[in-house]
C-alpha cells in the first residue's frame, strides 16, 4: 500500500482521487558555469555573473545594449547604452540608477520604463539563468567596474553612423573613432578615408584650459587615403555636400 501523501493545495476531484506514485531519482538542476565555477542554481543568490544584452521597442525604433555585473543575484554595477530614440536617453538614465541593488529577478519585474530596456533586461536575464554570462569560465568573475571599462579611455560608447542613397553614393557621419568631418574621394570619386574629431577628448582638453580651437585640433585625426599625396583629389562634407 503507497504511504499518504498531503498536498497543501487545491486539487481537482479527478486528481485527488488518483494514487500517489513516489518520484525517483532527482538530482536538482544542471550545473551552470558561473565565474569559474559550477553551480546548481536553486535561488536568486546563486546567480553571479557578468553579460550583455541587447533590447529593442516594440516599433523598432530603437535598441538598447544592457550590461550587468551580478554577484549572489544582487546588481552591482549596469551599463545602458541607447541609440535611436531620444526618449530612450532619459528612460536609460532612470534604469542605471533603478537597477544597481536589486536583484536579477526584481530587475526582471521592473518598469524600467523604455520597452527597449526592458527587452534588454529579458535577454540578460535569460543568459544568466543559463549560465552564458561572459564571466561564466572567469575565475572569481570580473570586478565592479568591468561594464565602464568597455567603453574605453574616452568613456563613450562606440557608435556608427552611416548614411547611403543610389542617387548620392554613401555618407560618413560617425565613426568607433569620433564624428567625421569630411571625407576624401579619389579621381573616380570613390571613398578612401575620412576626417574626424574625437568629441570625447576635445570636451578634456577644454575641461584642462584649452580654447576651444586648439581642443579641436587636438582631438581631431584621419583614418585612410586621406592626404593628397595618397590619392586624396576631393574633400567634402558628410553633412553638407
Amino acid at each position: 500500500m503507497s504511504k499518504e501523501f498531503n498536498c497543501p493545495y487545491a486539487m481537482s476531484q479527478e486528481v485527488e482521487h488518483m494514487c500517489h506514485v513516489a518520484q525517483g531519482p532527482n538530482h536538482g538542476p544542471a550545473p551552470i558555469p558561473e565565474e569559474g565555477k559550477w553551480v546548481q542554481a536553486k535561488e536568486v543568490k546563486d546567480i553571479s555573473a557578468f553579460t550583455h544584452g541587447i533590447g529593442w521597442c516594440a516599433p523598432q525604433q530603437g535598441a538598447c545594449k544592457l550590461s550587468l555585473n551580478v554577484k549572489d543575484g544582487v546588481i552591482q554595477e549596469a551599463l545602458v547604452e541607447t541609440i535611436g530614440c531620444s526618449g530612450m536617453t532619459h528612460s536609460a538614465a532612470m534604469a542605471a540608477e533603478i537597477l544597481p541593488g536589486k536583484t536579477v529577478l526584481e530587475a526582471l519585474n521592473t518598469d524600467l520604463v523604455c520597452d527597449a530596456i526592458n527587452t534588454a533586461m529579458r535577454e540578460l536575464f535569460l543568459q544568466i539563468a543559463y549560465g552564458r554570462s561572459q564571466s561564466a569560465f572567469s575565475e572569481g568573475g570580473l570586478v565592479i567596474g568591468a561594464g565602464l571599462e568597455d567603453l574605453g579611455k574616452g568613456t563613450r560608447s562606440q557608435v556608427g553612423t552611416m548614411y547611403g542613397t543610389v542617387a548620392k553614393g554613401v555618407r560618413y557621419l560617425e565613426m568607433a573613432e569620433g564624428y567625421v568631418t569630411r571625407m576624401a574621394l579619389d579621381a573616380d570619386d570613390q571613398v578612401i578615408g575620412y576626417e574626424f574629431v574625437n568629441l570625447g577628448k576635445m570636451t578634456d582638453f577644454i575641461k584642462k584650459g584649452d580654447d576651444p580651437n586648439t581642443a579641436y585640433n587636438k582631438a581631431m585625426g584621419h583614418y585612410g587615403r586621406f592626404t593628397e599625396e595618397d590619392g586624396a583629389v576631393k574633400y567634402i562634407d558628410p553633412r553638407k555636400n
